[in-house]
């Protein structure tokens, strides 16, 4: 038999629609445990009335002294926290368990619904979304660099080892070219080397970083970036990073930058464009040809050139490295023709 704190709790978070993982990490019990307690019908019994027992009694009367302050800050903030709640009370004289005070906080706190997402569809040719993903190496950690077209869900990926604006350019380039045209905008998260300040929220509006600019100038595509704390509407390439993760990384071993990149461009040829999208129902890379190519802008003359940044070294696997044989002479050889010169 366990507490009725945790029996209330526990039948409370299930009619809150918490998953079996979540109500016992909040009860601090095994999930093996939840199951028990339901299979065993342990919450089908009266839980509304409270054991006879005296020191129930007295804490649920000393819960009740502190009750208004309770619902007065609650009021004021409903997001307050029950250990923050505990303590205040504590401070108010309040003696009782804690346990006994979040059964009641569950029974009276305002419940927020979350802000819902809307889904929407791009048209062709109207969007690319960005993002970088981190991928922990044996030889260090890399960055997936993950590029999607909105319409298509054509994947652009590549792997680089720093967060810079040099690679988010030089990135993207590689995408424009592999996409065969240039999206009307791309949506970026909140970094710093595409957006310096957002004062939307305020009013305001989006400051984006001056060489980035001029970047997307050159190419012709203008900058989107989700609002703070909404990177949920950059969904469309947060689902290929999971993708990503468990199709691609998970299980795999790489012999370094060169056969993770090798790998990387198989798969996305033979398994991520060409299947069937779970969402447009189609494959990806018939979707990019038959209808969304064509709606792309055009590429650019040639690639931009920064006056600023400074490029940074090339993972192998991205950039030709230029090989140089020097001829080997013996140092005997080297004098006789310093002697003969002279």
């Amino acid at each position: 038999m366990y507490s009725r704190d945790t029996l209330v709790l526990l039948k409370h978070y299930l009619e809150s629609g918490l998953s079996k993982s979540a109500i016992a990490q909040r009860l601090g019990i095994s999930r093996r445990l939840v199951y028990h307690l339901i299979a065993t019908q342990q919450l089908d019994r009266d839980l509304d009335v409270e054991a006879p027992r005296v020191r129930v009694d007295r804490s649920g009367s000393k819960l009740d002294v502190v009750k208004p302050l309770i619902r007065e800050r609650l009021a004021h903030y409903p997001a307050l926290s029950g250990v923050r709640l505990y303590a205040e009370c504590q401070a108010a004289g309040y003696t009782g368990r804690y346990s006994l005070l979040t059964a009641y906080l569950a029974t009276i706190r305002p419940q927020t619904p979350p802000e819902p997402v809307v889904r929407f569809e791009t048209a062709p040719g109207e969007q690319a979304q960005f993002d970088f993903a981190d991928v922990p190496l044996a030889w260090g950690k890399r960055y997936a660099v993950v590029v999607v077209l909105g319409y298509s869900r054509l994947l652009h990926v590549e792997f680089v080892a720093r967060q810079t604006a040099w690679n988010v350019m030089a990135a993207l380039e590689r995408a424009f070219a592999a996409f065969g045209g240039v999206p009307e905008h791309v949506l970026f998260d909140q970094m710093k080397s595409v957006i310096v300040a957002d004062h939307r929220p305020g009013g305001g509006r989006l400051l984006e970083n001056d060489e980035f600019t001029r970047f997307a100038a050159h190419w012709g595509f203008g900058i989107r970036a989700c609002r703070p704390y909404r990177a949920q509407t950059k969904g469309k390439v947060e689902r290929p990073i999971r993708y990503l993760r468990e199709n691609f990384l998970y299980g795999r071993t790489f012999c370094g930058d060169a056969d993770l990149s090798a790998q990387c461009t198989q798969w996305l040829d033979t398994v991520a464009n060409v299947r069937v999208h779970a969402t447009t129902k189609e494959v990806p890379v018939t979707r990019w040809q038959d209808t969304e190519r064509a709606a792309l802008l055009p590429l650019a003359a040639r690639p931009y050139r920064s006056l600023v940044l400074v490029p940074d070294p090339p993972v192998a696997g991205h950039a030709p490295v230029t090989r140089v044989d020097v001829e080997r002479r013996r140092l005997k050889t080297y004098a006789a023709l310093a002697e003969a010169a002279s």
